[in-house]
C-alpha cells in the first residue's frame, strides 16, 4: 500500500492547476498561426477555444498537461484587481 501511496502524490504534485477561463500557450500552433488556447471546460476532457481564429477544440486531459508549455491564470490576476 505505501508504494501506491507514494505514487498517488507524486501524480498529485504534477497535475497542473488548470482552471476554466486561463490561456494556456501550447507546443504546437493552430494551422492558423496562434498558439494560446483560452480553457472553456474542464473534466477529464478540456473544450479550448484558439485565440487566433476562435475555433473550438475538445482534447483529453492528458494530452493537454502534455503540450502546455505556459499557463497564464486569469482568475489569480483577477482576484488582485478586487
Amino acid at each position: 500500500m505505501h508504494g501506491f501511496d507514494a505514487i498517488w502524490q507524486e501524480y498529485e504534485r504534477e497535475k497542473m492547476d488548470i482552471q476554466v477561463g486561463d490561456i494556456l500557450k501550447l507546443k504546437k500552433q493552430h494551422p492558423c498561426g496562434s498558439s494560446e488556447w483560452e480553457v472553456l471546460r474542464i473534466g477529464a476532457d478540456f473544450r479550448l477555444k484558439c485565440m487566433g481564429c476562435g475555433h473550438q477544440i475538445m482534447i483529453a486531459r492528458r494530452q493537454v498537461e502534455k503540450n502546455v508549455k505556459n499557463v497564464k491564470s486569469v482568475s489569480k490576476s483577477e482576484e488582485d484587481s478586487d
